[in-house]
């Protein structure tokens, strides 16, 4: 079934084109909703929430852009809303305790493959680090970075998702690796990695 039949399925109702909505597009929806919240079970409540959000409102969908654009920008402004109503949510702290749960399995993982557990030790704290001055970036950066380097997106489908031209998606690009290049240096210089 192609995306133009699962849409027009959808605006009559049909519950198996949405079954078939949510089967082709689960995966992209919930790990670009986790690029923006690095907390998995958030990632999968805010894709439930973009879904529902595409049954309810698939009327006012326009072909002038493909589903998949779509998608990404209700999932972006979706996981955007949820960051903004939990204010006393940081992004990195959960992330931050979630990377530790992680690279805790996978440095037990690791130890008993090789004998330097330093040089995971070290990996781990580089990738909170590296995290930490993503979710850092000013918003517009943040996420221009992380569609362009968590979902590989080129320029032209940012600029739609996030509905700006082209040369503001490169400008928002440019900003958003000098930002992280003088964060990441700073720290490198004070040696906290």
């Amino acid at each position: 079934m192609s995306d133009h039949e699962i849409i027009e399925q959808l605006k009559q109702g049909n519950e198996q084109a949405f079954k078939r909505l949510v089967e082709n597009y689960q995966k992209l929806v919930v790990n670009t909703c986790y690029g923006m919240l690095q907390i998995r079970e958030d990632a999968e409540d805010v894709a439930q929430d973009v879904f529902i959000e595409v049954y309810r409102s698939v009327e006012n969908f326009r072909a002038d852009a493909k589903l998949s654009t779509w998608l990404y920008r209700i999932a972006v402004n979706r996981s955007l809303n949820h960051i903004r109503d939990n204010k006393k949510h940081r992004w990195f702290s959960s992330f931050d305790s979630d990377v530790k749960a992680e690279n805790k399995k996978l440095l037990q993982v690791e130890s008993s493959r090789t004998d330097q557990p330093e040089f995971e030790l070290e990996n781990q704290q580089r990738s909170i680090i590296l995290h930490e001055a993503i979710n850092s970036l000013p918003e517009n950066q943040k996420v221009a970075f992380s569609l362009s380097k968590y979902e590989e997106l080129s320029y032209q489908e940012i600029a739609e998702v996030m509905e700006l031209s082209i040369s503001s998606v490169e400008s928002l690009l440019f900003r958003a690796k000098k930002n992280l290049q003088k964060k990441l240096y700073t720290c490198y210089k004070k040696k906290c990695m």
